[in-house]
């Protein structure tokens, strides 16, 4: 990509103007209408004008479409844009868009509601893809498990997550077990492995049993029998959970029809735009990150940029909210707005005092 480059006041000035002018027209920008923006104050005359696009064009920064005598920014100088942005902590969100998202995120009481609602507002109000990514550890942490007794040797499990998700299978077991047995082995699993993820519990349990089989010779066999019949396991809870709304954002501003076709296959592969955000999102970081241009984790999505940011619980990390769209995003109100509503979250969650 480059280092950012070295641009003097007056090449930052113009370049700003091209960028924002750009993004508010979606047509090339001619010095001409520069000239009219500046109104020929700071020394901005036509003459200079020029020369300065001139200059930024040599320095990877505009591109000059077929014969238009107007130039239209480069994936590089939409970065330089956003680093010269200095951060969602330096504006705020206008006070009805704050009332906007807040009114859309009213009622809501679980993680899942949250990221899925995150997808829905980020589409509403953005000119792109509004996506929410599960944290994996979130989803599938054990909040409480619970076997009933149907018939002879069927039992049905429910597993509840930290996040509310529900996980319910019927269990045919080969040994039936009583109600005080199938008691006995919740109790064991909610007092042991209250707030471990799914795959720990397995992993830990599959050692126990081996290990103490003759300590608790009763209370694990009928463990083993529940854990392997499935009571903590199967497909449902093991796939990522990602959340995407506003493909008709993207299609509105389309219309070269091929690309159109490619951008699509793109984003219908939603494993992609998991490794996409597990790509470019740290979970560690504090931070909105800003990525223009994402044609090295997606090929077919080279025009867009990626918006997101962690959604935390305290030190938990619950997911990853994010906006996919044309370079020509509203940089700043997207920023701040994906920003706000990864916050959002640890008010949502926060116990009462």
């Amino acid at each position: 990509m480059g280092s950012e480059p070295r641009l003097s006041p007056r090449e930052r000035a113009v370049l700003t103007a091209i960028v924002e002018t750009y993004i508010a027209t979606g047509e090339p920008v001619a010095s001409q209408a520069l000239a009219r923006h500046f109104g020929n104050k700071d020394g901005m005359s036509s003459a200079t004008i020029r020369n300065v696009m001139a200059s930024l064009g040599d320095a990877g920064l505009l591109d000059q479409p077929h014969t238009s005598a107007g130039r239209i920014p480069t994936a590089r100088a939409f970065r330089f844009y956003v680093e010269q942005l200095g951060g969602p902590q330096l504006a705020i969100l206008a006070p009805e868009r704050m009332e906007q998202i807040e009114e859309s995120f009213a009622g809501i009481g679980t993680s899942q509601q949250y990221l899925e609602r995150t997808s829905h507002v980020l589409a509403l109000i953005s000119s792109g893809l509004g996506v929410a990514l599960a944290s994996t550890q979130e989803f599938h942490t054990l909040e409480h498990i619970h076997f009933s007794r149907l018939t002879a040797g069927r039992v049905l499990a429910v597993v509840i997550t930290k996040a509310g998700t529900v996980l319910d299978r019927v269990l045919t077991l080969d040994h039936d077990l009583t109600t005080t047995e199938l008691e006995t082995a919740a109790r064991f699993l909610n007092e042991n492995f209250y707030g471990w993820s799914i795959e720990r519990i397995r992993t830990e349990l599959a050692q126990r049993i081996e290990a103490e089989r003759d300590e608790y010779n009763r209370l694990m066999s009928s463990i083993e029998e529940l854990y392997r019949k499935g009571a903590l396991s199967g497909e449902d809870d093991a796939a990522p959970v990602i959340f995407i709304e506003g493909v008709a954002n993207l299609l509105a501003g389309e219309t070269d029809r091929e690309h159109l076709r490619t951008m699509m296959h793109a984003l219908e592969a939603k494993e992609r735009l998991i490794e996409l955000l597990n790509a470019y999102v740290d979970a560690r970081q504090r931070t909105v990150r800003v990525v223009v241009g994402l044609e090295e984790a997606i090929p077919e999505l080279k025009d867009f940029v990626l918006i997101g940011a962690t959604a935390r619980l305290g030190s938990e990390n619950l997911g990853t909210v994010a906006v996919i769209g044309p370079t020509r995003i509203q940089y700043q109100e997207t920023i701040n707005a994906v920003s706000y509503i990864a916050q959002l979250s640890g008010r949502i969650f926060q116990p009462p005092t």
